[in-house]
């Protein structure tokens, strides 16, 4: 059974596919060549899934790692006895890769470099291929001791390396002791097993290409990193972290780097998280930093117009996410084959999700246009089209229910957060009218939607014997997500209202450790889930708006307190244990930590 805990994970990413390292040594995650390819190392959600560990033999021996500074190239230090050791990971970037290059043609290789520093340290190496989400033990094959072939399924996995292993049952083990100044190196990556062969990496180019990867993610963080204000090192990181998580050649974002990773242990709630969320990915990409990185917005709306493409002009809903190359079917299966993280199956791959109606997208795409209008300037025509479509569908529909933010899986609701982001989307419609050469006449429709969405929202949203906003019209239920309402200026953040609710969102949703829930109302699963970060920092986000600086700033630190010693950030929090929870990293997570600094750093400023 796979039960390392999350925060003794480390994410590697070359801005197209990503890995998992547990703090032990070994890659226990990695999907070739893209994010949301089957895993060829899936230890994470089962023990036979396939794993390559690297660390040391002898007993006693502990490890401290960190990621170098403004990068995901990771250190992992370790202490023996006899000497130390340094192993040195990381997702290769292309040779050419600087700035707003980065990831775009990342060849797919997992690098490994091990060096002894003092001493002398024996080393175990396990390597154990299992393609296709563990379904393929292929056979391994040792060449001219340059390389490890492992051939068998679809793919053909190479390992470089010029130390020697053994084989035996589909897997390469091997033992060898370091002394002071000696190393090893390693590169991993896929090809087709139809296609040209895959070529061995020397040494000399995985050092190469470790230095250089390094040198990339520099480049980057230069161009971004233009934070100052509290937790100023987490935030810098988050950035490189959501950039982490972005797929260069298309500028999709995904939610999260894995698959199945339970929002409860035996809940049965484990969605796969390897794909773009029209919402989430908007509200990612504000929260990078990319006032000065027009080449960033550009691609992502262009993106999304083209996964989208007729979808609203066949009078289509937009749909609520995308495969990382614009893929529409995400039709969802299980895999029974595996158990998952401690037995909290099923694993899923694909989310049916996709087939939901969720009106906020169109909100979320348009607050995220806005913000970016001027990095966008003269979009392109067909940019400019999807947008435009895109608040007339909010002015069209914004009666209708929905499944809302959270993608319940139940009979549509109208849900207020849902009619708030349709809100944004005429009220962010309007302020770009002439960027987007909207005509007087349409306009006007979309001033009289939006200011019946306002009346619709005051009238139906507030709840007195609840003294807050609702999750649905006519509810006494709470949800985190009305927090949105003064983040996004539906209300100013002084009003009684908006006061009331926050203090009834914390007073009804916080756990004993000051995190919130989502809600508290019934969504058709038994089994509970965890606390939400994202609603946290939501939390910490609207008490700054509203002038309550040093609860906004309690509550902020407490939610970064549940940031990974190398500062990664799950979904959820179990209540009880203080456990992480829930696919990771989570880019949503991220995001909501970056935006609610930078909102207490704003306010903190003003207040003198």
């Amino acid at each position: 059974m796979s039960d390392i805990p999350l925060r003794d994970h480390a994410l590697l990413s070359d801005c197209g596919s990503a890995a998992l390292v547990t703090s032990g040594g070994s890659v226990d995650w990695l999907c070739l060549p893209r994010f949301d390819s089957p895993s060829v190392l899936g230890r994470l959600l089962d023990d036979s899934a396939g794993h390559f560990s690297i660390a040391p033999e002898a007993p006693g021996c502990t490890s401290t790692w960190a990621y170098r500074a403004t990068s995901l190239v990771l250190d992992t230090t370790w202490t023996c006895p006899e000497g130390e050791l340094v192993v040195t990971d990381a997702m290769a970037l292309g040779a050419r890769e600087q700035g707003h290059e980065l990831g775009r043609t990342a060849p797919g290789v997992l690098l490994r470099h091990v060096r002894c520093t003092r001493g002398s340290v024996l080393v175990r190496v396990e390597f154990a291929p299992r393609p296709e989400f563990g379904l393929v033990h292929p056979r391994l094959t040792a060449t001219d001791g340059r390389a490890v072939v492992a051939d068998g399924g679809a793919t053909v996995v190479v390992l470089s390396t010029q130390m020697d292993l053994d084989i035996s049952e589909a897997c390469a083990t091997g033992m060898i002791t370091l002394r002071e100044g000696q190393e090893l190196t390693f590169a991993l990556g896929q090809g087709d097993a139809w296609g040209p062969a895959a070529k061995a990496w020397t040494p000399r180019k995985i050092r190469r290409r470790l230095k250089g990867t390094e040198s990339s993610w520099r480049s980057w963080s230069v161009l971004h990193q233009r934070y100052r204000g509290p937790l100023r090192d987490l935030v810098h990181h988050s950035g490189v972290v959501l950039q982490g998580l972005t797929y260069a050649r298309s500028g999709a974002v995904v939610a999260a780097a894995t698959t199945s990773l339970p929002e409860g242990v035996g809940s049965g709630r484990t969605w796969d998280y390897r794909y773009t969320w029209v919402r989430d990915a908007s509200m990612t990409l504000q929260g990078l930093f990319v006032a000065a990185c027009p080449d960033e917005a550009a691609r992502f709306f262009s993106f999304l117009a083209r996964a989208a493409a007729t979808q609203l002009d066949r009078g289509l809903h937009l749909q609520i996410m995308f495969g990382i190359g614009g893929e529409r079917d995400l039709t969802e299966r299980e895999l029974p084959h595996l158990d998952g993280w401690r037995n909290s199956g099923p694993v899923r791959v694909g989310n049916d999700a996709w087939g939901q109606y969720q009106l906020d997208v169109y909100g979320a795409l348009l607050d995220a246009a806005y913000t970016l209008r001027g990095e966008l300037g003269d979009m392109d025509e067909a940019t400019g089209r999807f947008l435009i479509a895109a608040v007339d569908q909010a002015a069209a529909l914004w009666r209708e229910d929905d499944q809302g933010i959270w993608e319940i899986r139940g009979a549509p609701r109208p849900f207020l957060h849902s009619k708030l982001m349709c809100w944004v989307a005429l009220d962010r419609g309007l302020s770009m009218a002439e960027q987007l050469a909207v005509d007087p006449a349409r306009a006007s429709s979309w001033r009289d939607a939006r200011d019946e969405i306002r009346t619709a929202i005051l009238t139906s949203g507030y709840s007195d014997s609840a003294h807050a906003f609702t999750q649905s019209f006519g509810s006494d239920d709470l949800d985190a997500s009305t927090l949105l309402m003064v983040i996004v200026g539906f209300l100013p953040p002084d009003d009684p209202r908006i006061l009331s609710t926050i203090d009834a969102i914390e007073r009804g949703l916080r756990d004993e450790r000051g995190l919130l829930y989502r809600y508290r109302s019934e969504d058709g699963f038994a089994e509970p889930e965890g606390t939400f970060l994202l609603c946290t920092f939501w939390l910490a986000h609207a008490l700054a708006l509203s002038g309550q600086l040093d609860r906004a700033r309690q509550t902020l630190e407490r939610a970064a307190g549940y940031a990974t010693p190398l500062g990664l950030f799950a979904e959820q929090v179990d209540p009880t244990s203080g456990e992480l929870l829930g696919n990771f990293p989570q880019a949503f997570s991220h995001l909501g930590l970056i935006n609610a600094a930078q909102a207490l750093a704003d306010a903190e400023q003003q207040s003198g």
